[in-house]
């Protein structure tokens, strides 16, 4: 990417906030790390600042286009995102970037939209689609501009071969998020409780919400309370089942072994803090938490999602898969054996840490640089 002129952007990503999520921390630090290389760098977002969950990296600059919101009716969405198109397509024209990413479905579709032909447009999916699916309207976007991209990149290889097969002339590459090591802290910041000599956490880490499986994850750790006694089970995050799962602790008799502390941000106290981590849910894109986890030495269980856990554990090697998933018994067996055995978890945690060159941020970069430049990489 070549710098030409003061005002323009060799890298415009495009994203609906920054309010928290994968999708929005992958956009964050591919701007720091551009930045970095000494791109002029502009993120797009439909919201102002008031509300970002992750600060604008020094150096990057941030154009709000304040016409997020829902829309009343079917001709009101259509209006709202005519009207997103032309003021994106009008910022295209000023700043005239080299590369326009959109960041997750509806980003990507209107990069496509408003800068096609007058950069390089590449598409990114970071769910698998058929775990979250789209209004009609907007999957007959995706399938109408997805082929027009100059590239689609999924988080793993059953994302994109989903792709392949449902968006005829597609043909995407596999990008997964890099982990940031060691890992930054962030608001809110709170301390793990000291665990008492001899007992032990289990950890897990996701937004309070049916395709996380916490039900499944508190239904399993039940059947596991009384045959593991030294052992309690923490949930970070926060969410809409907040109320659901808390009254199914207390009708588990769990309510003085599991605890929901909320969200935090420093999340490498609680992975030093635990002595093993659960992901028990239904569907993932990639999962961040699960890689964040490895990377700080913790043995792993994972469901075996279609996509996501299968891409990052080395089974046997570095991580337990439970299968099926949705399957709380399945759960509790797969937990059951690092649970008992110290030397296991040892095992796996040592090879866990792996993950940090596998997903290391120099290496993802690379990956994004080749596809930047036009180059295929798988």
């Amino acid at each position: 990417m070549n710098r030409v002129s003061a005002d323009r952007i060799d890298l415009m990503i495009v994203i609906h906030s920054l309010r928290g999520g994968g999708a929005e921390r992958v956009a964050v630090d591919l701007a720091a790390c551009w930045v970095g290389r000494g791109c002029r760098v502009m993120i797009v977002t439909q919201t102002d600042d008031r509300q970002d969950a992750y600060p604008l990296p020094e150096g990057v600059r941030r154009h709000a286009l304040g016409l997020a919101g829902d829309s009343a009716g079917p001709v009101g969405a259509l209006w709202g995102n005519v009207l997103r198109v032309l003021a994106l397509r009008r910022l295209v024209r000023r700043h005239r970037p080299s590369v326009v990413l959109g960041m997750m479905t509806r980003g990507s579709v209107l990069a496509v939209l408003a800068a096609r032909g007058r950069a390089r447009v590449i598409a990114t999916e970071h769910a698998h689609p058929p775990s979250l699916p789209l209004p009609a309207f907007w999957e007959r976007l995706r399938r109408w501009t997805y082929p027009r991209a100059d590239a689609v990149v999924a988080l793993t290889r059953g994302t994109a071969q989903w792709l392949d097969e449902h968006l005829p002339g597609v043909r995407a590459q596999v990008i997964p998020n890099a982990v940031r090591w060691p890992l930054i802290d962030g608001d809110p910041v709170l301390e793990p409780p000291p665990l008492p000599p001899g007992r032990r956490r289990l950890l897990a880490v996701g937004r309070l919400h049916p395709v996380k499986g916490f039900e499944g994850l508190l239904r399993a750790f039940a059947q596991l309370a009384a045959p593991f006694p030294d052992w309690d089970l923490v949930i970070l995050g926060e969410g809409d089942q907040r109320g659901e799962l808390e009254a199914l602790r207390d009708e588990l008799g769990l309510a003085d072994r599991v605890s929901l502390p909320g969200r935090v941000g420093n999340m490498a106290a609680w992975y030093g803090a635990s002595d093993l981590y659960v992901l028990s849910s239904q569907a993932e894109g990639l999962s961040n938490t699960l890689i964040e986890a490895m990377a700080c030495g913790l043995p792993c269980v994972a469901t075996d999602c279609d996509t996501g856990p299968r891409e990052i554990i080395r089974e046997g090697l570095d991580g337990v898969l439970v299968r099926p998933i949705d399957d709380p018994d399945a759960l509790a067996a797969g937990l059951a054996g690092p649970m008992a055995d110290a030397g296991l978890r040892a095992r796996l945690g040592g090879r866990a840490v792996d993950a940090r060159d596998r997903f290391g941020t120099a290496r993802i970069m690379a990956l994004w640089e080749q596809v930047f430049q036009g180059r295929r990489i798988n």
